[in-house]
């Protein structure tokens, strides 16, 4: 059987056959929505590789966490889908739990969003509000400075995501954000707005 370009829909019932977590399917659907935004604004042709891609990022995370970013591989190979699209999600644990280093724009976004997604979720969360709907770049890069706050998160990934793309970390952040802002609801990030 030839290779197989998975709807949205099939990709997000594998998210779930592989993730039970609520938490980990909001992080998908964050980083899905971000990835989405990013590739409208870079004027990409394919954006729902990007979403696919995005969407399943994590994909072997709950299940398989010693062979993140490895397990991967085998679970799509044998649902035949695209080497690119499992290029890009081992692409994202490069230097943690992958050799597969990004290369193409789609990569580096994802390497460089993921963890940003998880900062911004817990600033959000610390708002009087609750939102990410009132939420400020200013804000966050606030909260990137107090390394004791969501201590999980690796600013270095970030950073070093941010430079491959070749952007200013406060526009990253700002894009991210207005990415999980279309999710707010999905995200529980809609708050008391």
């Amino acid at each position: 059987m030839g290779t197989v370009v998975p709807t949205r829909e099939e990709a997000f019932a594998l998210l779930k056959e592989f993730n039970k977590s609520e938490s980990l399917i909001r992080h998908a659907l964050a980083v899905e929505a971000v990835m989405v935004h990013f590739a409208e604004l870079f004027n990409e042709s394919d954006v729902e590789k990007w979403r696919i891609v995005g969407l399943v990022h994590d994909l072997d995370y709950e299940r398989y966490p010693e062979e993140h970013c490895r397990k991967v591989r085998e679970i799509l190979t044998e649902r035949n889908w695209p080497e690119d699209y499992i290029r890009a999600i081992q692409s994202h644990g490069w230097g943690i739990c992958s050799d597969v280093e990004p290369v193409e724009r789609m990569e580096k976004v994802l390497y460089a969003i993921d963890e940003l997604t998880g900062l911004i979720n817990a600033t959000a969360l610390m708002r009087p509000s609750k939102s990410i709907l009132d939420l400020t770049p200013k804000s966050v890069k606030k909260k990137w400075k107090d390394s004791r706050f969501a201590a999980g998160v690796d600013r270095g990934i970030i950073q070093k995501g941010v430079d491959m793309l070749g952007m200013d970390l406060t526009d990253v952040i700002d894009h991210t954000i207005k990415g999980m802002q279309k999710v707010a609801e999905e995200i529980g990030l809609k708050g008391e707005l």
